[in-house]
């Protein structure tokens, strides 16, 4: 009887195990992974990320509604690994300095402005189901941007750097929404 329990069990996690691997292996058939660049001589920005779609969701809104990205909650900002960004050299947003080298990026979306999110650790992946996936104690900055909620539809989450006049815009793409950030590169 004993045998029997314990082939259960062991059939039972066998098959968990194989259901999550399947998960983890298709899930970026899902949300493709995708890379933003700017080049400028030998500044570069790289944006790697993954893009989710709509799919007929709410994206942006209250909890209470329902929304795939709450207001005022943490955002990988896009799907599976957590976004990270890296500069060649160093920049300035909003005033502040931002040293050369590689972050995980996450924000925080609101309807009117969001906070975006230079952090030191990397690695992250996917959303954790306790407690919170970014350490805030890695936060290297953190820098508004503004926002347009009144763009035509989107589908799938984009991001995209361009130029601007001795600066780089970057900019968040989905649904009716645009997040955009001014990047100075630093001479």
């Amino acid at each position: 009887m004993l045998k029997k329990i314990l082939l259960g069990i062991g059939m039972l996690v066998l098959i968990v195990a194989g259901y999550v691997g399947y998960l983890m292996l298709t899930t970026k058939n899902h949300s493709p992974a995708a890379v933003a660049e700017f080049k400028d001589g030998d500044f570069l920005i790289q944006v790697n990320y993954c893009q989710p779609f709509k799919k007929n969701r709410l994206v942006f809104g209250d909890e209470t509604e329902g929304a795939l990205v709450p207001f005022g909650k943490k955002w990988r900002t896009g799907a599976n690994d957590a976004t990270e960004i890296s500069f060649s050299q160093d920049v300035q947003m909003d005033g502040r300095l931002l040293k050369a080298g590689r972050y995980s990026l996450y924000t925080i979306p609101y309807d009117s402005t969001w906070t975006v999110v230079f952090n030191s650790k990397l690695g992250y992946w996917g959303a954790k189901f306790n407690g919170d996936p970014f350490e805030e104690s890695m936060d290297v900055m953190r820098v508004p941007a503004t926002v347009r909620n009144d763009l035509p539809e989107i589908e799938q989450f984009t991001i995209s750097l361009t130029p601007a006049e001795g600066a780089v815009n970057m900019h968040f793409y989905w649904a009716t929404t645009r997040a955009s950030l001014h990047i100075q590169r630093v001479q």
